[in-house]
Formats: C-alpha cells, sequence, structure tokens
C-alpha cells in the first residue's frame, strides 16, 4: 500500500487492531482514483471502515467522512502543493 499518510500498513489507523482493509482519505465523485494516485489513504479494519455502527465507521457518518477529507486535503497540501492546487485536482477545498 502507497500511503504518504503512515507508514503502518498493518495496523487500523483508528482503532490500533489488525488492518482488513483501506480507507482512501478523499472518495466520491472519481476523487477515489486521484487519491490512489497520490497515496491518500490508510488502513483500516472493518469495523472502522464500513460495517461497525453508524458512529463506527467512517463511511455513512458524516461528521467522520467530512474530516476524512479535511485530512486528506491538509495532507496533500503539506506534500504535493498548495489550496489552489488541491482544489484544481480534486474540484474542491474542504477547508
Amino acid at each position: 500500500m502507497k500511503s504518504i499518510v503512515t507508514e503502518f500498513t498493518e495496523i487500523c489507523f483508528f482503532c490500533g487492531k489488525p488492518a482488513e482493509c483501506e480507507h482512501h482519505l478523499i472518495f466520491g465523485k472519481g476523487n477515489r482514483d486521484l487519491s490512489e494516485e497520490d497515496g491518500l489513504k490508510v488502513p483500516s479494519c472493518n469495523r472502522c471502515h464500513n460495517i461497525g455502527t453508524t458512529i463506527e465507521r467512517i463511511h455513512d457518518n458524516s461528521m467522520a467522512e467530512r474530516l476524512s477529507k479535511m485530512l486528506g486535503q491538509v495532507i496533500w497540501e503539506s506534500h504535493y502543493g498548495d489550496r489552489e492546487a488541491f482544489r484544481r485536482r480534486y474540484g474542491k477545498s474542504y477547508l
């Protein structure tokens, strides 16, 4: 897994349990592929990613989804460029 976020690819970024999948920090509207290219993904267990209760998981939890995209943007800007460059690449700013 190519990630510019963490070097710890075997443990869930959110709870520390063994990772079972990847979470793309920026997703939706074709942005998942860009997130994949840019390394904006983190290891996740299935519970934290999409099968836990709404309060426990990222997907279908509007606050967690928004925070995920904000974190992705901050990391992208610190690694690749500025806010305007992010906006051009991803179509909007989450900050």
